[in-house]
C-alpha cells in the first residue's frame, strides 16, 4: 500500500475511526500543531550533547503520541477509543513534567529576565520547540473553546511542557557556560 492514498486530495482528512473533516478543522490544527512540536523536540533531542536532555525529550515525545492520539479522535468516538485500550492524557503525565522542572530548578540554573535564544544550537532548538508548544497550546484551547474537547489535562500538560522547555534551554546554556 502506498503512503499516497489520494483520499485527501479533496481537502479532507480522516480522524481515527474514519470520520472525515476538512484539513483546516480545529481538531486537525490542534493535533497537527502537536505533531510539529514532536518534530521540533526531535530536532532538539538530535542536537543535544547531554544524555539528560536526550533521554528526557524522548520520554516527552512518547507522551506526545498519547496526546496526539487523543486529539485525533472526535468527541463522539472517545468512548470507543478508551474501550479500544488507548491511553488518555492524565495528571500523571503532567506530574512527570513537574518533577523534571523541580529537578532542573534544584540545579541552580542561571537566567535573568528574558532569554535571547541562540546561545547554543541545542538551547535554540529547545526554544523553537517551546514556541511551537505554545502555538499547539493555543490550538488546543481553540478546540476546547469550541466544545470539541473534554480533557482539560491536555492544556495543563502543554502549558507545563512549554515552561519545562524554557527551563531546559536555560539549563543547557548554564551547562555550556560552565565548560
Amino acid at each position: 500500500m502506498s503512503i499516497a492514498t489520494r483520499t485527501g486530495d479533496n481537502g479532507t482528512t480522516a480522524l481515527m475511526y474514519g470520520r472525515r473533516v476538512p484539513k483546516n478543522h480545529i481538531r486537525v490544527e490542534a493535533y497537527g500543531s502537536v505533531d510539529e512540536l514532536n518534530a521540533a523536540l526531535g530536532l532538539a533531542r538530535a542536537s543535544a550533547e547531554q544524555e539528560f536532555v536526550r533521554s528526557n525529550l524522548l520520554v516527552i515525545q512518547q507522551d506526545l503520541v498519547v496526546l496526539m492520539g487523543e486529539l485525533a479522535v472526535a468527541r463522539e468516538d472517545l468512548e470507543r477509543y478508551v474501550k479500544g485500550g488507548y491511553s488518555l492524557v492524565t495528571p500523571a503525565l503532567t506530574a512527570k513534567l513537574d518533577a523534571l522542572v523541580q529537578e532542573i530548578e534544584a540545579q541552580q540554573v542561571s537566567f535573568k529576565g528574558w532569554a535571547t535564544p541562540g546561545a547554543t544550537l541545542n538551547s535554540a532548538a529547545l526554544d523553537v520547540a517551546r514556541t511551537v508548544c505554545r502555538r499547539a497550546e493555543r490550538r488546543v484551547c481553540d478546540l476546547s473553546g469550541a466544545g470539541e474537547m473534554t480533557n482539560d489535562e491536555i492544556i495543563i500538560f502543554l502549558n507545563r511542557l512549554s515552561d519545562l522547555l524554557w527551563l531546559l534551554a536555560r539549563w543547557v546554556e548554564t551547562q555550556a557556560a560552565a565548560k
